[in-house]
């Protein structure tokens, strides 16, 4: 299987979830982008790890994001993910940029965050980001948007 780097974009409500060290966190109504690493020895089926656990939510939470796939607030929209084999998910999320959950998904880094939020669908500028990376990035839809 592939590796890579992957962002998982949600859609919610607006809502406060208990996301487990971080304690509550309000997530205010619209889009949040999650940026990550596939580039461990399952690769890119961590994706597919992601999707199951939004459609079944039998598991219990492993990581912050699963917190998010678990909760009914939070709909798994659709994921864009890149082949590689380089971490680029830090650059990826610094690129990005903009207001995010400070500590999301980071605690293997330096970043302030790997959460992001946005008003609107971000799938544009995340397709455009990937490119200015020189990244060919693949979309694959989870539920309809």
């Amino acid at each position: 299987m592939d590796k890579g780097t992957y962002c998982l974009i949600f859609r919610n409500s607006g809502c406060t979830v208990h996301v487990g060290a971080l304690g509550s966190v309000a997530f205010p109504e619209g889009w949040h982008i999650y940026i990550g690493s596939a580039l461990g020895s399952g690769g890119l089926a961590r994706l597919d790890r992601h999707i199951s656990l939004a459609r079944n939510r039998e598991k219990r939470p492993k990581w912050h994001v699963d917190y998010l796939l678990l909760d009914d607030h939070f709909t798994l929209g659709y994921a864009v993910y890149a082949p590689m084999e380089e971490r680029l998910e830090c650059l990826l999320a610094a690129t990005l940029g903009g207001p995010g959950v400070p500590s999301f998904g980071c605690s293997d880094c330096r970043c302030r965050s790997h959460l992001l939020y946005r008003a609107k669908d971000p799938y544009n500028e995340i397709i455009t980001t990937f490119r200015s990376l020189g990244l060919d990035p693949v979309t694959k839809t989870i539920m309809s948007r």
